[in-house]
């Protein structure tokens, strides 16, 4: 599914996502979805590969919220440099893990 068509179904805000990963030359970014946008997590995914070149990871674990975050110092341990978290409401309060890994959210 290309940009285009998933920004006229969902707000996901992919050109500051992409702009962002680029941004932090992010070569391995993890992807946290809730469970109502999951069904377009591959397609999202793709997109941000084909635009960056950079990997990513879907996070198929739990979204609660923007508090529901998977835990950066394991992310860390996977080479994860960026998390991009999408929610409802934003986080104000997100914290860097130990070697500086960012949050988009």
């Amino acid at each position: 599914m290309p940009k285009e068509k998933i920004e006229s179904s969902y707000n996901l805000e992919l050109d500051r996502v992409i702009k962002s990963i680029k941004k932090e030359k992010a070569k391995l970014v993890l992807l946290q979805f809730p469970d109502g946008l999951k069904n377009i997590a591959t397609e999202v995914s793709r997109e941000i590969e084909h635009e960056t070149g950079a990997k990513t990871m879907i996070w198929m674990g739990s979204c609660f919220g923007a508090c529901d975050l998977p835990q950066p110092e394991r992310m860390e341990k996977l080479g994860v440099d960026l998390i991009i978290q999408w929610g409802h409401t934003s986080w104000p309060f997100a914290k860097e893990g130990k070697k500086g890994i960012k949050i988009l959210k």
